[in-house]
C-alpha cells in the first residue's frame, strides 16, 4: 500500500517513501575500537627487588581478569563490574598452522541465537558444524566428531567494565576509567555461568544495560593437575540505572561494531565460497576430461 500522508513520527517509513532512505549509506561509520576482556589463567611473572637483589617472582596472580587495551597497556583485577549493553552468539574454531601457514581462527557472524546457520570466514557455515540437532553423535564419522569437538559456542558480551583495584603488568596499582569492552566467552562452563545473569534479567523483563554484574573467579583443576579459572557472577537487581544520552550513543557504537564485524565475516565468506565454487568447477572439468580420454582410448 502506497503512503498518502506524511507521518513525521515514523522517519524510517517516510524516508523510504520519499526516496532518501539510502542517502549517505555509503558513508560507513567507523566503530570504536574495543578493549578485550579475558581471564588470565597463568600468573604474570616479573622482577622485584628483595634485599637489594633482583628476583623473578609472581607480580600478578593467576585467576585475575585482564583488559587488553588496543595499542595500549594491559590491566588486571581480581574483581570486575560490568554493564552489558549487547549480548550475541557465534561459533569459533582454532586451526593450528602448518608449514608456512600461521595459526588462525575460523569464526562465524554474530547473531542473537544459535538456532540458525551462521556464515563463517572460511566460506562455510557454523565453522563446519553440521546443521540441525545431532541426535546420535557417535554415529557420525570420526573426522566429523573430531571437528565438532573443536568448535566452540561463544557468548559475546559488549559493554563497559570497571576494574576493581586494578594493577598494571608489573603489579603496580593504577586507576582505570570505565572502559568499553568485548568479552568472548568460549569455555562451556563459563558460557553457562555468565548466562545465568542474562537469563534472570530476561525472566524479570529487565534490560541488561540498566544493571551491574560483578564477577570474580574460582579455581578449577583438570586430571593432569593443571589449573584454570571460571567466572563467578553476581547480578544486582536492587538498583536500576537510568540511561543518559551517553549510553544511547554508546549503544549505537556497539551495534555498529557488531555490524562492521559481521560485514567483514560475510565478505570473507563470499570470497572463500567463490573460491570453493571455482575449485568444484575445476574438479568437474578435470573429471569430464578424464571421461573423454577414456572414451578415446576405448
Amino acid at each position: 500500500m502506497e503512503l498518502t500522508t506524511i507521518d513525521t513520527n515514523n522517519y524510517a517509513a517516510m524516508a523510504k517513501a520519499m526516496g532518501i532512505a539510502n542517502e549517505g549509506s555509503n558513508e560507513r561509520k567507523k566503530a570504536s575500537t574495543l578493549a578485550r576482556l579475558r581471564i588470565n589463567h597463568a600468573p604474570v611473572m616479573g622482577e622485584a627487588e628483595v634485599k637489594g637483589k633482583k628476583v623473578n617472582m609472581e607480580v600478578v596472580a593467576g585467576g585475575t581478569y585482564k583488559l587488553e587495551v588496543p595499542d595500549g597497556p594491559t590491566y588486571y583485577a581480581e574483581s570486575i563490574k560490568i554493564r552489558p549493553f549487547i549480548q550475541r552468539f557465534m561459533y569459533k574454531r582454532f586451526v593450528r598452522g602448518m608449514g608456512d601457514q600461521a595459526n588462525r581462527y575460523v569464526k562465524t557472524v554474530m547473531a542473537d541465537n544459535l538456532n540458525i546457520d551462521l556464515k563463517d570466514n572460511d566460506g562455510g557455515f557454523n565453522c563446519g558444524k553440521p546443521a540441525g540437532f545431532i541426535q546420535d553423535f557417535k554415529s557420525l564419522p570420526e573426522k566429523t566428531q573430531e571437528l565438532i569437538k573443536q568448535i566452540k559456542r561463544v557468548r559475546v558480551v559488549l559493554g563497559t567494565v570497571e576494574l576493581v583495584n586494578a594493577t598494571d603488568a608489573s603489579g603496580n596499582e593504577v586507576s582505570v576509567e570505565e572502559t568499553p569492552f568485548i568479552w568472548e566467552i568460549d569455555n562451556r562452563d563459563a558460557f553457562k555461568n555468565v548466562g545465568t545473569a542474562f537469563t534472570k534479567l530476561a525472566k524479570m523483563k529487565r534490560l541488561p544495560v540498566q544493571h551491574v554484574i560483578t564477577a570474580t573467579t574460582e579455581e578449577r583443576t583438570i586430571p593432569t593437575g593443571a589449573v584454570f579459572y571460571l567466572p563467578v557472577v553476581a547480578l544486582d537487581v536492587s538498583k536500576t540505572i537510568e540511561l543518559t544520552q551517553k549510553e544511547q550513543e554508546m549503544f549505537t557504537d556497539f551495534m555498529q561494531w557488531v555490524q562492521n564485524y559481521n560485514e567483514y565475516i560475510i565478505n570473507a565468506w563470499q570470497e572463500k565460497a567463490t573460491m570453493h565454487d571455482d575449485e568444484d568447477d575445476i574438479s568437474i572439468v578435470e573429471g569430464l576430461s578424464e571421461i573423454e580420454l577414456d572414451e578415446e582410448v576405448a
